[in-house]
């Protein structure tokens, strides 16, 4: 392990324009990383080149185009460019959040003897099965490059053991273990909102919130079937929609249509008012099935706020017994969604919140130093807390 500051350059593709959970994570592992005593640097597409000094430390965007149909992601392109900054930035670690497009920086680390890592923040195979690909082909399809990941990095991340269990399957011996985390201070069961509370939903309703992308791989029209089936059974339930993306025109037409108490906002950019009404939801409903961790979900629970997820995703690891989980069918999501209001409230509050405090971002930010190899030098984070 090396002994003084670290340049730790961080690339990612696919980064929401103002939100999401990646977003979210990058953000936070920088500030712990400059926290440490390091020196983070993150390379993302943007609509122009910009350099700039933030709280996570230097960000730096490079023009890329918008990828189509996917509601406002870019993706870096010209790897010229692209390993030339590299280069001229010199890092000490290479920490990659996408494997697929950016794969080639695993080999461009290797040339350079810079130690790199690639962070998974979604299972190959689930992600080849949301787009339709069938179960064997998916496997076959991931297995092969997953091969290719864990022989071109250094060490693969993994958030979950739901994650891993990919690489672990392919034999991969580099494989680390990090878990994400919530800002406990920033998502606490105080923001509760009755004001806001009272503006969706009316006394006996159940107020469900989902804060998810509005895009295939999300399922988020479970959310809607999940609302539909409560309703045929006679509880009174509205849902709130936090969250853009391709699908949203398709949701917002079937929620016309067949009359569905469905409020959409969109792309919510404040974060106090998304933290509210994640505190005033009865139920938040995390319905993705390739998720590998699930921010938005484990944010819900800081705030006091129990989730339904997919069964086939990696949120029953983390939500754990405060929690319930479902299968991919409005009628399982139903079902689950009564178990937890059944339930006394303030029980079902209080273990959410317990659960979203085994993962501070203090936890996480350890582990993934400790998975490049760095120390902590300085700053609130105790070097016991690295694994």
């Amino acid at each position: 392990m090396s002994g003084g500051p670290l340049r730790i350059v961080r690339i990612a593709n696919f980064v929401a324009p103002a939100s999401g959970g990646l977003r979210t994570a990058l953000r936070e592992l920088g500030k712990g990383y400059r926290e440490a005593g390091h020196e983070p640097v993150l390379i993302v597409p943007g609509e122009r080149h910009t350099d700039s000094e933030t709280e996570q430390g230097r960000v730096i965007t490079l023009p890329g185009p918008l990828l189509p149909g996917s509601g406002g992601y870019r993706v870096l392109t010209g790897r010229r460019r692209v390993a030339d900054l590299l280069e001229q930035l010199a890092p000490d670690r290479l920490e990659v959040s996408d494997r697929t497009t950016l794969r080639w920086t695993g080999r461009w680390a290797r040339r350079a003897r810079v130690p790199a890592v690639m962070v998974s923040h979604e299972t190959a195979d689930g992600v080849l099965r949301t787009w339709g690909l069938p179960e064997n082909l998916s496997r076959r399809a991931a297995d092969a490059l997953n091969v290719r990941t864990a022989h071109t990095y250094a060490r693969v991340v993994c958030t979950t053991e739901f994650a891993a269990r990919e690489f672990v399957r392919i034999g991969a011996r580099n494989v680390a273990r990090a878990p994400l985390g919530v800002d406990l201070v920033e998502r606490r069961p105080a923001l509760r909102d009755p004001d806001l509370r009272a503006r969706h939903a009316g006394g006996a309703e159940a107020l469900l919130v989902t804060c998810t992308r509005l895009s295939v791989e999300k399922r988020p029209g479970t959310a809607l079937d999940t609302l539909e089936a409560l309703l045929r059974r006679g509880r009174p339930a509205v849902l709130v929609v936090a969250g853009d993306g391709p699908l949203r025109p398709r949701l917002e037409q079937r929620a016309r249509e067949s009359g569905l108490p469905v409020t959409f906002l969109g792309h919510v950019s404040d974060r106090a008012l998304l933290g509210a009404l994640q505190a005033t939801a009865d139920v938040c409903l995390a319905p993705g099935p390739a998720e590998t961790f699930g921010l938005a979900a484990l944010e819900a629970m800081a705030c006091g706020t129990p989730v339904v997820a997919s069964a086939s995703s990696a949120l029953p690891e983390v939500i754990g017994s405060a929690g319930a989980t479902a299968q991919d069918r409005g009628e399982a999501f139903a079902d689950a969604v009564e178990a937890l209001l059944a339930r006394p409230e303030p029980e079902r509050r209080a273990a959410a919140r317990a659960r979203a405090e085994c993962f501070g971002w203090d936890i996480s930010v350890a582990a993934f130093l400790a998975a490049h190899d760095a120390p902590v030098l300085s700053g609130r984070l105790s070097p016991e807390a690295a694994p």
